[in-house]
């Protein structure tokens, strides 16, 4: 399923609003996918975590469409590797926007971005380029 999809991450702000003023609450906001391979085993299946910009080189590489689930509002797409089928979920800027309006609605202090050691790779490079 998605990193935070955005039907749970509505109840989690609900339940955090009962307990906390939204002054207070910055929605985390994860910067990472993971590719599972399928199919899944509670406890045994490992995934691995990827970069938005990783997750849709990998979707090029195997051709393969990113689709968009409108419950999680977050982008997946499953491809095969040596016999294997993946699934991919990640985040990009149709999920981010998502909660942003998030923050909006409920009038929270604003985000903090989750990462798990990946990077906005295309950022870097820019930023690499400059010095």
């Amino acid at each position: 399923m998605a990193v935070a999809p955005l039907n749970q991450v509505r109840r989690v702000a609900e339940y955090a609003l009962t307990k906390i003023p939204a002054d207070k609450i910055c929605l985390g906001v994860p910067n990472y996918g993971y590719d599972w391979p399928l199919p899944y085993v509670r406890g045994a299946t490992k995934a691995q975590t990827l970069g938005s910009v990783e997750a849709v080189q990998t979707a090029v590489f195997y051709g393969v469409p990113i689709l968009f689930d409108t419950t999680a509002m977050s982008p997946w797409f499953r491809y095969w590797q040596y016999g294997v089928q993946h699934e991919v979920w990640f985040e990009d800027v149709r999920s981010w926007q998502a909660k942003f309006r998030l923050v909006q609605e409920y009038g929270l202090k604003g985000i903090a971005v989750w990462q798990i050691m990946k990077l906005f790779r295309a950022g870097w490079v820019l930023l690499d380029s400059m010095f």
